[in-house]
């Protein structure tokens, strides 16, 4: 069936509202990459399975990730009349206990993570499900979800990303609609240059002001590109958005190419997220079977297509001259600017290229308006930002928060602090090339300017959250690895010094640092930072800045006292038996890859210093804790193994 009016629209939004709010039990599995790698595909075959065999009159469906990723697998239940109740971390083996639930008309309780009466997709009219289940906690009264505000996932967890029938019953392409029936190019821009938008992907430069700029250009072909080149280690951010919310990209960037005068749209998309590829294709084709995608979509005489470009996942392709020249068959390497792409971009043509989350917010301010999007946030930056919470917090997941709420608020109250309650030190924000916010800094708002001030960059949404037990030296060693081997090689500042910089970070880990070190490294950064190519470069050094600035004196205990206060750098190391709990049962001896633990049954073990090469393994096993990990400190031991002493009975 081909959209041409408002009322082919609403034909199908009444199919799609059947099928969100059917008249029979429906169950729904959390179908993801984070709920598959939980398990969901084993909980969803088990379900199809009895569903089946015992030929219940019960729909099944896929739904994306509701972004507590801890509490996976996540299954929706509706039983009409009723709320959506979410259950959570189900297993295969849950299910049948589930199904003798539901065979009753009832929930197990015992499950429930939260529930939904009402959900407000933002762009129809809010969804009612039903009230009940007194005992089972709103959605928003988790802690997890508390400070949260859902705008760009708004249908993650909810709809079937798969159903473009249910993308429309919750208004999808209904902005679209109005764009193209109702809006001249110039006012589109006007609504998103209210907005206050800025760029998702990291830069932060305001969205309406970069289409104004390429709609100026005369040109008759001019393209779209949506950067989909997610690549921070433990950012999952737009990943989650492509598979769980396919159409709302494909949506936002239809209206994107109205506004500015594009023909052809390009998702360049990393080749390691065959779930988001695959999601997306599908939404493209049934687009175009509905006349979304082509020729004269809408009958509005506008015509527009988008195609799949699959990226070898360099990360310095996500740089967006880079990506250019990747998509254009060459090496995936930075051009000096200007020209800027939206003069002259793909293909020498101008082009707009917009991250993931930003086209996720174009069918918002274009339903809403840009003073409604504008309220969300803070002044100069508007609108909310996912984050993907990883490292060392309680609670994992993605966190939606509008921009300028305190990173306390998001690793303490929404990622409840430490795992097993360790203490915070620090979360490192932006990706490797973001910096490390210590923890006395975390009533520091999380937008573009704020965390510049403090060193850091907000970068696309990655937030890894540093306990008690990591050393700072070490974090700042991993990032720059990071960047050293991702680095395109074109420029000498980039491709020799942040390689001579890592070459003293692992001096240092390994106690030859020389006090002279922390100085060079300071010097290099600036002069790295102010050279560079790209922005790759140019915020490569930036772990190692602020810590050195916010974590100095573990830089000195390494350097001065050869000493890792976090005993995490291993030729620091030094591990030994306790005589006095050592109970004499050879398990740490039969396990030491190298032999260095010397004793048999009976008596005291003693561990050979010099042979020992710090792995970890005797004490991971053994099972009267009586072995330490020690950094610049020694313990008294035997010399050699010694009888244990037995207490005489009395």
């Amino acid at each position: 069936m081909k959209i041409e009016t408002s009322a082919d629209l609403a034909q199908i939004r009444d199919k799609g509202l059947k099928k969100l709010k059917p008249d029979k039990i429906k169950i729904s599995v959390g179908y993801a990459t984070c709920g598959i790698a939980a398990g969901g595909d084993a909980v969803f075959n088990r379900f199809a399975e009895m569903i089946r065999d015992e030929n219940l009159d019960f729909l099944l469906s896929k739904v994306g990730c509701f972004g507590f990723c801890k509490e996976e697998p996540l299954v929706n239940i509706y039983i009409p009349g009723k709320p959506l109740v979410i259950l959570h971390r189900i297993q295969a083996n849950d299910v049948e206990n589930i199904i003798n639930y539901l065979k009753n008309g009832e929930i197990p309780k015992e499950n429930a993570l939260c529930k939904i009466e009402t959900w407000d997709h933002l762009t129809t009219e809010p969804i009612s499900y039903g009230q009940d289940y007194p005992e089972i906690p709103q959605w928003k009264e988790l802690p997890y979800f508390k400070p949260q505000t859902k705008l760009v996932l708004r249908n993650a967890g909810l709809i079937n990303p798969e159903d473009i029938e249910e993308y429309i019953a919750i208004g999808g392409y209904g902005s679209l609609f109005k764009a193209l029936k109702t809006m001249a190019p110039e006012q589109i821009i006007d609504y998103v240059k209210k907005s206050g938008l800025r760029g998702r992907g990291g830069a932060g430069f305001p969205t309406g002001i970069k289409w104004e700029n390429t709609q100026k250009v005369e040109s008759r072909t001019k393209y779209i590109v949506c950067n989909a080149d997610e690549g921070d280690p433990g950012a999952y951010m737009n990943r989650n958005e492509m598979e769980s919310d396919p159409h709302t990209i494909i949506e936002g960037m239809i209206i994107g190419a109205y506004a500015i005068g594009a023909k052809e749209g390009f998702i360049y998309i990393r080749a390691e997220y065959p779930l988001a590829i695959k999601r997306l294709e599908n939404a493209i084709k049934q687009a175009r079977d509905y006349g979304l995608l082509g020729k004269n979509i809408l009958g509005s005489g506008f015509s527009f297509d988008i195609y799949m470009a699959n990226g070898a996942g360099a990360f310095v392709c996500g740089e967006e001259t880079a990506l250019i020249a990747s998509m254009e068959g060459f090496a995936g390497r930075p051009r000096p600017r200007p020209p800027f792409p939206s003069q002259k971009g793909l293909w020498g043509h101008p082009t707009s290229i917009n991250n993931v989350e930003t086209w996720c917010n174009i069918p918002l301010i274009i339903k809403n308006g840009g003073d409604w999007f504008a309220e969300f946030g803070a002044p100069g930056n508007t609108g909310t930002k996912v984050f993907s919470l990883v490292g060392k917090v309680d609670n994992v997941g993605l966190v939606e928060v509008p921009l300028g709420t305190p990173i306390k608020t998001i690793v303490c109250e929404a990622g409840n602090g430490g795992i097993d309650k360790k203490s915070i030190k620090a979360v490192q924000t932006g990706g490797p090339s973001g910096g490390c916010i210590p923890y006395s800094l975390f009533e520091t708002p999380v937008d573009y300017d704020h965390m510049k001030a403090v060193g850091s960059i907000m970068g696309s949404g990655g937030l890894v959250v540093l306990d008690e037990d990591t050393c700072m030296v070490d974090t700042a060693k991993y990032f720059l690895s990071f960047t050293v081997d991702e680095s395109c090689g074109k420029c000498v500042p980039c491709r020799e010094g942040l390689k001579h910089m890592y070459d003293i970070l692992e001096r240092i880990t390994e106690g030859k640092g020389q006090p002279d070190d922390l100085d060079t490294l300071k010097e290099m950064s600036e002069t790295i930072k102010e050279t560079s190519l790209c922005g790759l470069g140019q915020t490569g050094p930036n772990p190692v800045i602020t810590t050195i600035q916010y974590f100095e004196e573990e830089y000195f205990a390494h350097i001065n006292e050869k000493r890792c206060p976090a005993t995490v750098c291993v030729p620091l190391v030094s591990y030994y038996i306790i005589p006095e709990l050592c109970k004499g049962c050879t398990i740490c001896m039969k396990q030491c890859p190298v032999n260095a633990i010397a004793g048999r049954g009976g008596l005291i073990h003693v561990i050979d210093q010099e042979a020992c090469i710090s792995c970890g393994t005797c004490m991971e096993v053994c099972p009267f804790d009586s072995i330490v990990k020690l950094s610049g400190e020694t313990i008294e031991t035997p010399e050699k193994p010694i009888p244990i002493k037995k207490e005489k009975k009395s």
